[in-house]
């Protein structure tokens, strides 16, 4: 019995290690491919990190504002 439970956790270890390989692997396929674009808006066009992320900040906090504002107006007419 305590061979089966020796197996059969070493299996879960195995399998639970290759989902995080696969996880970081994906990860540092991102951050190189995030990395790539930032560095070639800076060189082709002269747009910098921090204005990119001020604009990306802007659209995202526009679109986080409207969702926001249709959440509460339909809250409102569901009462």
């Amino acid at each position: 019995m305590t061979w089966v439970i020796l197996f059969a956790s070493l299996i879960v270890a195995f399998l639970v290690f290759a989902w995080l390989v696969k996880v970081v692997k994906a990860t540092i396929g991102t951050a190189i491919a995030v990395a790539v674009v930032v560095l070639a808006l800076q060189l082709f066009f002269g747009i910098g990190p921090q204005e990119l992320w001020q604009q990306i900040s802007q659209l995202v906090g526009d679109q986080v504002m409207k969702w926001w504002d249709n959440f509460w107006q339909n809250l409102g007419r569901s009462s």
